[in-house]
Formats: C-alpha cells, sequence, structure tokens
C-alpha cells in the first residue's frame, strides 16, 4: 500500500500545472462553503436569540387548543391555577429548564384621555420574565429598564402615535371572560423598541395588574414560556416535557397542554429554514464542482498512459492494484484539498471576525459579525470532498484496470 501512495503521488506530481489547477477548485470550493456556513450561521443563530430571547422564548406551554385562536387572545383557554402549578412543578423537575414565565395575554383598549386606540398585553412577573426573556428589559428605550405595578411598558409605535410618553398617566380597559369591561390607570414606566419591526404592538404589565384589569378571581395563565440551559439540547427537552405533560387528560380522556418549540411560535423560523436550504444547494454545488473537476483530471491521466498502463499490465501487475492505484489518486487530490481549504477556512473565519463587519436586523442596528463553524461541519465537508473525490475516480479506474494489455500497448 505505501508503495501504490508514492506512485500515486508521484503520478499526481507529473502533471503539476493540472493538479494544481484541481486542487484550487477544491480548495475555493471548500473555502466558500464553509464561510457561506460560518457567516449565515452566525446570522441565523443571532436572529434566533433575538427572537427567543426578546419575546417568545426556548419554548410555550398552552392548554391545549389554545395556540389556534391565539390571535383572538382567548381569555377562555387560560390555564387554571391548579393547571399552571401542575405545570411548574415538572419544569421543575426537568434537569435541562434554567427558568420559565408565566404569562397573561389579552387585547385592552389604551387611552391617553383624548385618544384610544387598541394594544395587545402580557402581564408577566418581570423578575421570572427576565431570566427567560433576558433581552426583555433591554430593549426599553426610555424611562427605567424595569417594570413594576402599577406601570406599564408601551411599544414605541404606539407611544410616538399617541404622543405618549414615560410618566404620563393613562388607562387601560379591557372585557373579562364574562364580558364585563373593567379599566385601570396606569403609569408609562418605559418604551420599548419593537423585536419584529415597527408594527409591534405588544405592551407589558404586572402580572397582578393584568389579574385585577380582567377582575380574575384566580389567576389564570395564558401561557408558560420556558427557556433552556443548553439550546442544543431543544428537541430533547421538547421531547421529555411533551411526554409528562401528554399524561395529563382532562374528563373527556384529551390531552391538557400542549408544548410548542420556538419553530413552531415565530414566523422567522421560515428564514432560518431558508438559510439550511441555500446552505444544502452550496453543498450541492461543491459536490459538482469536486466530482467534475477530479473525473476531468482522472480521465485524462488515463488517456495519456494508456502505453503506461499497458506495460504494467503486461508485466503482471494485477487489475486491483491498478485500479487502487487511480483511486489513491483521486483520493490524495480530495484530502489535499479538503486539507488546505479546512485551513484556510479556519483563517478565513479569524479573518472576518477580526474585521468585525457589522449590519442591521430588525431594530437591532451595528450588530457585530461573529462568524463561526462548527468543527464537526467542517470535517463534515472536508468528508465530502474526499468521498466524491474516490467516487469521481472510479469510472476511470476502472476503465485503467480492464484495459487489454496488448491493445495497450500499441496505442498511439
Amino acid at each position: 500500500m505505501t508503495n501504490l501512495i508514492k506512485i500515486a503521488a508521484r503520478n499526481l506530481f507529473r502533471y503539476k500545472r493540472r493538479t494544481f489547477l484541481t486542487l484550487s477548485l477544491i480548495v475555493i470550493g471548500v473555502l466558500f462553503v464553509a464561510g457561506f456556513m460560518a457567516v449565515t450561521g452566525s446570522f441565523k443563530n443571532m436572529m434566533i436569540g433575538q427572537i427567543t430571547d426578546s419575546f417568545v422564548g426556548h419554548m410555550q406551554i398552552h392548554r391545549k387548543g389554545y395556540l389556534a385562536a391565539i390571535e383572538n387572545l382567548p381569555l377562555t383557554m387560560n390555564l387554571k391555577p391548579q393547571a399552571a402549578r401542575k405545570v411548574e412543578t415538572i419544569l421543575k423537575e426537568i434537569p435541562g429548564v434554567e427558568a420559565f414565565s408565566s404569562r397573561i395575554k389579552f387585547g385592552a383598549m389604551f387611552s391617553n384621555f383624548t385618544e384610544t386606540t387598541n394594544i395587545r398585553l402580557n402581564g408577566v412577573d418581570p423578575e421570572m420574565e427576565a431570566k427567560t426573556v433576558p433581552l426583555l428589559l433591554p430593549r426599553i428605550m426610555e424611562g427605567e429598564k424595569a417594570l413594576k405595578k402599577g406601570e406599564i411598558l408601551i411599544p414605541e409605535l404606539l407611544a410616538r402615535g399617541m404622543k405618549v410618553n414615560v410618566g404620563d398617566m393613562v388607562v387601560v380597559i379591557a372585557t373579562n371572560r364574562d364580558g364585563s369591561v373593567n379599566g385601570k390607570q396606569l403609569k408609562v414606566g418605559g418604551i420599548m423598541e419593537s423585536a419584529t419591526g415597527p408594527g409591534g404592538r405588544d405592551g407589558y404589565v404586572h402580572i397582578d395588574d393584568a389579574v385585577e384589569i380582567l377582575r380574575m378571581e384566580e389567576k389564570e395563565i395564558s401561557e408558560i414560556a420556558v427557556r433552556l440551559k443548553d439550546f442544543d439540547r431543544l428537541y430533547e427537552v421538547f421531547g421529555i416535557l411533551e411526554g409528562k405533560l401528554s399524561g395529563e387528560l382532562n374528563k373527556q380522556g384529551k390531552p391538557v397542554f400542549e408544548v410548542h418549540t420556538w419553530e413552531q411560535l415565530s414566523p422567522f423560523y421560515n428564514i432560518a429554514r431558508m438559510i439550511d436550504m441555500m446552505t444544502f444547494f452550496i453543498k450541492i454545488m461543491l459536490v459538482a464542482v469536486v466530482l467534475i473537476s477530479i473525473m476531468n483530471v482522472m480521465i485524462m491521466a488515463v488517456y495519456e498512459r494508456v502505453r503506461e498502463i499497458g506495460t504494467i499490465a503486461a508485466i503482471g501487475t494485477l487489475p486491483r492494484r491498478i485500479l487502487s492505484m487511480f483511486l489513491i489518486e483521486g483520493l490524495l487530490l480530495g484530502a489535499i484539498g479538503a486539507a488546505i481549504g479546512g485551513l484556510l477556512s479556519v483563517a478565513l473565519v479569524y479573518g472576518i471576525n477580526a474585521a468585525r463587519f457589522t449590519y442591521d436586523f430588525a431594530r437591532q442596528t451595528d450588530i457585530v459579525l461573529t462568524a463561526s463553524v462548527n468543527p464537526q461541519d467542517l470535517l463534515m465537508i472536508m468528508g465530502i470532498v474526499i468521498l466524491v473525490a474516490v467516487v469521481a475516480s472510479l469510472q476511470p479506474a476502472f476503465k485503467a484496470s480492464r484495459m487489454d494489455p496488448i491493445k495497450a500497448l500499441g496505442y498511439v
């Protein structure tokens, strides 16, 4: 085997220019794919972090059927106190859960005493919410970065449209589950930038104020947002949580709860899917480049060395050794190109991070691009290149191993 490797390496460097061009194509392909994955992966992770850490959470738990009617924010489908406590007990027993926050969501009318508009309100416990979605309070543009009883955090769009400032008194009017109307005067504690663009109309009040506005005899919860210790274990923890909650049935024998990951809750998941799809097609392009390049080189090598192949076959070299020699040539081309491409990819990622490129996302500006490539992804790219290089060498290698020595020696 050692001799075959030496012969294959010698043959590759007999045609330095062609080998160099082929290696260059492979290196550029690996570099392009790894760089694309590093940049788009960074944007994807940032986007997911902004969405999950600003308002969605990694997962949410609702009463069965609530999500289908969430646009109406139905108070009749809230979790009863006993059911909410059951969920909280289960969450505390799961090691992968870092924090969770119970919320009361409802639609209301917002008035500054001269004008009135609609608003979506989230009644939350400030401490629990800050642990579950740590980017919530940093979204406060004006005012103290906190949420207190008797105060309301309102979105920037609404504040500008209604000419409301921090410290102003406003009235929130809502209809409870029985249809009666109630209102409460609140102080504007802060103005928030929207995490989803200028159209956001979500405000926040203390959960105790929400209970008072809705005249709840008991604290009924609309949803429970969950944050994980390790986001990479999302599906694992989701499976555990869903398994534990699926055993909770109502009197009709149907599940009481439903669990959803952020992917099922945010339209931005479609953007993440598009990024994954683009990455997949870029990998396909890499496979095509390597396949065509190496197949071309190996076919030319066979045609240029027909008499040489005939000579070694005539002196008794077995077909399988001739086959192995050409396969090893392809393997070496793929391995060398993948190795150089992998090293340059690491250097490219380092250079991108050193340059500190910035971009904007939604209302976030000057976000520093932090490129990173997972070692496993890089090894996978290199493995694909090597595998494709061997596959591309198969047809020329079979052709060389099956040549008739007499015809090959007479080839001109």
